[in-house]
């Protein structure tokens, strides 16, 4: 197609936008392995998860063979007012970078959270009000989960308990602020409101916090209240499976405008976002269809794919849950405090671990630092203010369109723009005014949080 036929942003109709989700387990050549029940160390039932998480969810979680999955109607109405989400040609940085490479963005943060997350928030709202459930637990980082969550939970009409990353919620207040506004009750973690809370601050009284320790508190109490689960916003397959949505858009406006991405770029924290955005292209490549490179994109200050062990690893630092087969750094492992995005957690997705395991997927780490360099200068001429994870994928499709000018190569870069980040301003205050820095884990640090990996053989 000639591309003054191609508009700046890629439109769908509300008929082309997906009504299924899609599972790329189905398309995997080799499937990760199963998680292990921490006491037998045998592969989870149903009867294991289901005390944990709803029953749909657990059924979605252990379906490795279902390649669609029907998106229930009730749960489409509530997409229709937010999706699709804008598939935009960065015009403005191509002339900037001067690059022969096409730039397109898939903007998630059209919606209140600001960011991908309600694509999941909803669905797991919605089959807990299915269930009779009256309560659900969760954790958050920067607090786009917890906050997407609280929407979720307020329109299906549950109560809500948000154990949010200590650290992020000082560096964050007015997420408190929206969080709360929808009626849910926010928890700086960890806290004295729960044994393993209490537990982690007789160890480390000053500690700031992480995705793992939250994670303890929220399973800790959802076990112990009536009619409440525990649902996550990342890492497990079910979530991944709900992020689909953002992929399949892409490629449903891609294919009605003639585009064949040759590079597709995410952020990489649990792998949410990136196994949603890659996964209908990635089964394509699986499928011999497609030569579309991946690349996944973490921060420096926890590089679980580029530094990590690919090893069974509990997926919170109170060693509760399922032990998960994931790049991680271990569940005792502690991302710097003057970190100011939300890729805080340990480990990486399941699925996201084995795709990049068996070599679909590359990786890399960018220093904090770099990425705010890249978030200022997209904001300058895209004029949307980005959020620390996604800058992070900025910051490698900048380079990659860098390539594409010095090698004249004409390639077609697309990136997920996750969230936006307006809640961010502490971080952006930091960085325009010098006192920003990096902070990477030396080996040392890394093998302190090898040490906490679990030994079973």
């Amino acid at each position: 197609m000639n591309e003054k036929h191609i508009p700046t942003r890629l439109s769908l109709s509300e008929d082309e936008t997906p009504k299924f989700w899609y599972n790329v387990r189905a398309d995997m050549k080799a499937q990760h392995e199963p998680f292990l029940h921490p006491g037998t160390l045998k592969p989870c039932t149903p009867a294991d998860l289901e005390p944990v998480f709803c029953k749909e969810l657990v059924k979605q979680e252990l379906d490795f063979s279902t390649r669609l999955i029907k998106i229930p109607d009730g749960l489409l109405d509530f997409y229709r007012a937010t999706r699709p989400s804008p598939l935009i040609r960065a015009r403005f940085l191509e002339k900037a970078l001067n690059t022969p490479a096409e730039i397109y963005y898939k903007h998630e943060g059209n919606n209140t959270s600001g960011s991908h997350k309600l694509n999941s928030a909803a669905a797991q709202a919605y089959y807990a009000k299915a269930e009779g459930l009256t309560s659900l637990t969760t954790e958050t980082g920067a607090g786009q989960w917890g906050t997407a969550l609280s929407m979720a939970c307020a329109f299906f009409g549950l109560d809500l308990t948000v154990y949010m990353v200590k650290v992020s919620s000082i560096q964050k207040p007015y997420r408190k602020a929206v969080i709360e506004t929808f009626g849910a009750k926010l928890v700086p973690s960890p806290s004295d409101t729960t044994d393993v809370g209490r537990s982690i601050l007789k160890n480390d009284p000053d500690t700031g916090g992480s995705l793992g320790c939250a994670i303890s508190e929220a399973i800790e109490t959802s076990v112990k209240t009536d009619k409440c689960r525990y649902v996550l916003g990342s890492v497990l397959d079910h979530v991944l499976l709900h992020q689909s949505l953002i992929g399949q858009e892409c490629k449903a406006a891609f294919e009605k405008y003639g585009i064949k991405p040759d590079i597709i770029i995410g952020c990489a924290g649990g792998g949410s976002n990136l196994g949603g955005l890659i996964s209908p292209f990635i089964g394509d490549k699986i499928n011999g269809k497609s030569n579309t490179r991946f690349i996944a994109v973490e921060p420096a200050s926890c590089p679980s794919l580029t530094r990590g062990r690919f090893a069974y690893d509990f997926g919170d630092t109170g060693k509760t849950t399922p032990l998960l087969k994931m790049y991680t750094l271990g569940n005792g492992f502690i991302p710097s405090a003057n970190h100011a995005g939300g890729l805080r957690y340990h480990g990486m997705s399941p699925i996201i671990s084995k795709l990049y395991d068996d070599g679909y997927i590359e990786a890399r780490a960018e220093i904090q630092t770099e990425v705010f360099k890249a978030a200022t200068a997209f904001a300058k001429v895209e004029g949307i203010l980005p959020a620390p994870e996604s800058s992070h994928a900025i910051k490698a499709a900048i380079d990659e369109a860098v390539k594409c000018r010095e090698t004249g190569e004409k390639k077609t870069i697309l990136f997920g723009l996750t969230g936006t980040g307006y809640f961010d301003m502490s971080a952006y205050m930091s960085y325009n005014d010098g006192t920003m820095s990096d902070k990477i884990p030396t080996d040392e640090d890394l093998e302190r949080g090898f040490a906490s990996l679990p030994k079973i053989g």
